[in-house]
């Protein structure tokens, strides 16, 4: 079989532990024999952070700017724990948080789905996509801890003068103080993000915050959003059948349940980190999502929305056999092929990765899976539990 030849490098994040291994063996039995692969490598993974003092993630991060699509492997954040257990010079902030904000995007997740695997909210019949905002917030923090007697204050100086507010006074008690921030830039990219989202996709658009509470931080997303939503796509909407609104954050979660999906879902970065997973697992699995990272400049970093399998990767380690999900990776895969084949002209390689998506259904559909689906499938088709690379391999048959 002739494979298909790239002209431009797709940038190349390899991960840590279980799907660092599972990165590899996608390549070699799903990619490789098919593709012959034109990649810009960077090694993200937490021995080779520590090694390059963190610097390899701005590289890989600029290298997607240069070249326009990468494609991401899961990494380790590390915790207290990670530091001693890596011997870490210092706790690595998130390779996300660092690759997004460089790129300053927005990170759109939508669950994949396929026949007998049925949503746990059973209304649920269409796909929600997440779009998180993926900039700032409590993933640019600064904090510290303010010993007993202490007093915290946020200080402000711009062309007003100097401001001082107090946040508290730790007078009789210790405590922990943290500090966060965002720009109109990266919201307001986030906005029109969302809503050029939702006119190629036809779907509508739902934003929700906590204005109530945080009337100036939050309510600033809000105001943004609608200004822009006015002054640039009412019409726009109106004449595509769509809608935009806003609501409350836990409003939304409210409608969400009793909805029967098919919307796309904005949040702020922390809430759409913790509703994407909350959806993905209502609709079968963390490992069933993709994740794709839009920015307003054009360029695009495909991910898996899990993180990377530790509990598999220390039985994988003593030599036992595991059953570990690689779907959201695949996809990954398929989607930076298939972006690439869009920004080239090679209709050959989006074609394959088209091809790759429906034999990774496929084969689920036919009752060959992983062990976290084969729990929850509810099919008409026998189950056969697969580890990881005999369920590639089941793939790769499909591909001829």
């Amino acid at each position: 079989m002739k494979k298909i030849k790239m002209t431009t490098p797709i940038v190349e994040l390899d991960g840590d532990e279980m799907t660092r291994h599972i990165w590899a063996w996608i390549k070699d039995i799903l990619i490789k024999p098919y593709v012959e692969l034109n990649s810009e490598y960077y090694d993200l993974g937490l021995v080779n952070r520590e090694k390059t003092g963190d610097k390899v993630t701005i590289d890989a991060a600029n290298a997607i700017k240069k070249y326009g699509v990468g494609v991401k492997c899961a990494t380790i954040t590390p915790n207290a724990q990670r530091v001693k257990e890596y011997n870490l010079t210092q706790m690595w902030k998130s390779p996300n948080g660092t690759v997004r904000a460089i790129l300053d995007g927005t990170v759109f997740r939508a669950p994949i789905m396929v026949k007998g695997i049925t949503p746990y909210i059973p209304t649920w019949t269409s796909p929600i996509t997440i779009a998180r905002h993926a900039y700032g917030d409590i993933y640019k923090d600064v904090e510290g801890y303010v010993k007993k007697g202490g007093n915290a204050k946020l200080v402000i100086e711009d062309e007003d003068g100097k401001r001082e507010i107090e946040i508290f006074d730790y007078a009789k008690t210790s405590g922990v103080v943290m500090g966060m921030h965002n720009t109109d830039k990266s919201i307001s990219s986030f906005a029109r993000s969302c809503f050029n989202y939702a006119l190629d996709t036809k779907q509508d658009l739902w934003f929700a915050t906590k204005d109530t509470i945080s009337k100036t931080y939050d309510h600033r997303f809000k105001d943004i959003f609608q200004e822009i939503f006015d002054g640039e796509y009412k019409e726009k909407f109106q004449k595509a059948g769509i809608e935009y609104f806003y609501t409350l954050i836990d409003d939304a979660v409210a409608r969400v349940v009793r909805s029967s999906g098919g919307m796309i879902w904005a949040c702020k970065n922390y809430d759409g980190d913790v509703m994407s997973d909350m959806v993905a697992t209502a609709f079968g699995s963390l490992a069933m999502m993709t994740s794709v990272l839009v920015s307003p400049d054009g360029n695009y970093e495909y991910e898996a929305a899990h993180g990377t399998v530790t509990r598999h990767y220390y039985k994988f380690l003593k030599g036992e056999e595991t059953s570990t999900n690689p779907v959201a990776t695949i996809f990954a895969w398929s989607g930076g092929l298939r972006k690439r084949g869009q920004l080239d002209g090679i209709k050959e390689l989006e074609d394959f990765a088209d091809k790759l998506d429906k034999a990774t259904i496929d084969t689920i559909e036919d009752g060959f899976m992983t062990g976290d689906l084969a729990t929850i499938y509810k099919g008409d088709k026998q189950v056969r539990k697969l580890n990881t690379v005999d369920f590639l391999k089941e793939i790769a048959k499909k591909l001829g």
